[in-house]
């Protein structure tokens, strides 16, 4: 038996248990705004990921299904599956073939530009009522805590 099976690990930080972990935190406060964001978006007949896409689209319009993917998220398959099922809704459009390559790069229609107007409201409502739970001198650190938090699980993906 390796000795790192026998003994239990220490916990990278003080809690009683699992569920005061930093990861199980997080994790809970994504699922609280996944929730709410699924809640919201039914109502403009979107999923979040549908949503997700119509956001980047309209910050950087042209980008590619893989582009797209890695900005939302989501594995390129169930990106082809959304940008599909957007363009079946009239809400973007890309070219059936392409010049050089096999990117289809995609754009907003105005249908598409309309829903995600719509549904913006909704969402930074629900971004607004989640960020007013952190005092204002709080805020900017808080980011700069998730982005360091980002950058040192991604410097680790090396060695994993």
């Amino acid at each position: 038996m390796d000795k790192k099976d026998s003994v239990p690990a220490e916990p990278p930080h003080p809690a009683e248990d699992v569920l005061g972990h930093v990861g199980y935190r997080l994790k809970q406060t994504h699922a609280a705004l996944r929730g709410a964001m699924d809640r919201a978006l039914r109502t403009h007949a979107l999923t979040v990921p549908q949503y997700s896409c119509l956001e980047v689209l309209a910050a950087r319009p042209g980008l590619s299904n893989a582009e797209l993917a890695r900005a939302t998220f989501v594995t390129r398959q169930s990106m082809n599956v959304v940008l599909r099922t957007l363009q079946d809704d009239g809400l973007l459009t890309r070219p059936d073939t392409v010049a050089t390559g096999r990117a289809r790069p995609a754009t907003l229609t105005d249908e598409g530009r309309r829903r995600l107007h719509a549904a913006q409201a909704d969402v930074y409502a629900i971004e607004a009522r989640m960020i007013q739970a952190i005092p204002d001198h709080r805020l900017t650190a808080l980011l700069e805590d998730f982005d360091h938090m980002t950058q040192a699980l991604q410097g680790d993906s090396a060695s994993t």
